[in-house]
């Protein structure tokens, strides 16, 4: 690999043992990637909630901070394990709640914001076109790709840090326009309607690609994609197929036409009503028992919270119902009254945290838990790992059916 002087420099350690280390990384994943060289970022986005961390993970960044690690671009982070403020009630305990301090200190000695967000592209600060970034969250990585034109790969923990501590990160992938050309053209012919239908469509079509080197281009939309619609539609394909950037024809800003991202070159390949009813009865079924209903896997934006409150309100929850959101939106949410009636009716609202990153299989067996039902489609393909009978229905059907506790 090409690297500066100062580059040079950072991997000799005359900048310290931090910066050593973090180049050493990155030029070890350049390596593996046939990265020429790096590229600078400007901001970079660290998955380090305490499940993922571990004890090991927490004693490594304790020890980057006590070295004098310090980020030099603006560097913020996924949603956490535990909601400080609300864990004991829903089965998490002590242990990982202390696990999750010492994580959050660390972070924070480094000058890591803790931003504790998925949605970061709705709340933060969104990249640009043409923005090279270091991101770690998946559906936040092919938000950014897709819907905002950014460039970034999917960034491990320790990548993402070295990159906040860098201000660089390798030149591959997705950081290299070559690899931002469609590689399969898909043709809708249902147009989806609601959050869950394009959390279907991105599943479909993520699962068909099945790769992290495939670039999905999707044409026939009558309709434009929300921006929480386009974030469903990103966290499940990502889920369902390790993609990490697509394109829809005249609508994401790199492909105002199909030949922009070469699709005219492509066989057109078919994404049926058929296809996206196979997806949905993978999940669950009408007169089902349901044990737990959970918004999250994205977080909440501002308007999807208001849309459970005004479900919610004047109910009476059976079953335990949780909304995750971002502490961004949290004060708007309780400001406006959208707490207040999503807990009158029995639910809770999580803060900064998300429902399958917060140590999901052990609070599930704490509580008996094992159907669970949720409008997002991400969350209901990873949960089935972690000892849960999913579900999947729309936002409607989630609100209803823990009224009655069973799947309407």
């Amino acid at each position: 690999m090409r690297l500066t002087d100062e580059e040079q420099a950072m991997l000799a350690g005359e900048l310290g043992e931090v910066k050593r280390w973090a180049l050493d990384h990155q030029v070890q994943v350049g390596r593996m990637f046939d990265a020429e060289d790096l590229v600078p970022v400007s901001q970079a986005h660290i998955m380090g909630d305490p499940e993922a961390v571990g004890v090991a993970g927490a004693a490594f960044l304790e020890r980057l901070a006590n070295q004098g690690a310090r980020t030099v671009v603006p560097t913020i982070t996924d949603p956490r394990g535990v909601d400080l403020n609300y864990y004991s009630p829903i089965g998490q305990t002590e242990e990982m709640a202390e696990l999750e301090r010492r994580i959050i200190a660390a972070l924070t000695g480094m000058g890591v914001m803790m931003t504790n967000t998925c949605i970061n592209y709705q709340t933060i600060m969104p990249p640009v076109a043409g923005e090279h970034v270091a991101f770690g969250d998946t559906g936040v990585v092919i938000y950014s790709n897709s819907a905002c034109g950014a460039r970034s790969n999917f960034e491990g923990g320790p990548s993402a840090l070295a990159a906040g501590l860098t201000g660089r990160t390798p030149r591959y992938g997705l950081h290299l326009e070559k690899n931002r050309q469609a590689t399969r053209r898909f043709v809708v012919s249902e147009q989806p309607k609601d959050l869950t239908d394009w959390g279907t469509l991105g599943a479909v079509a993520g699962k068909l690609s099945g790769s992290y080197w495939e670039v999905p281009v999707i044409e026939g939309l009558d309709v434009t994609p929300t921006s929480d619609q386009m974030k469903h539609l990103g966290a499940a394909m990502a889920s369902f197929g390790s993609t990490p950037l697509f394109h829809l024809v005249g609508i994401t800003p790199e492909a105002p036409t199909l030949s922009s991202v070469g699709g005219d070159r492509l066989e057109p390949e078919s994404l049926s009503p058929e296809m996206m009813d196979s997806m949905r009865s993978r999940f669950g079924g009408k007169g089902d028992k349901v044990d737990v209903v959970v918004f999250a896997a994205p977080q909440l934006s501002l308007v999807e919270v208001k849309q459970v409150a005004e479900l919610c309100e004047g109910k009476n929850l059976s079953v335990p119902l949780y909304v995750c959101t971002a502490p961004q939106v949290y004060p708007d949410a309780e400001r406006m009254g959208f707490v207040e009636k999503i807990e009158a009716a029995g639910g809770k609202v999580l803060v900064g945290t998300c429902f399958y990153n917060g140590f999901a299989r052990e609070i599930g067996e704490a509580n008996g838990w094992k159907r669970l039902l949720s409008n997002s489609a991400k969350i209901v393909n990873i949960l089935g790992g972690y000892g849960y009978e999913p579900a999947l229905a729309n936002m409607e059907q989630c609100v209803a059916s823990a009224i009655r506790g069973e799947i309407v």
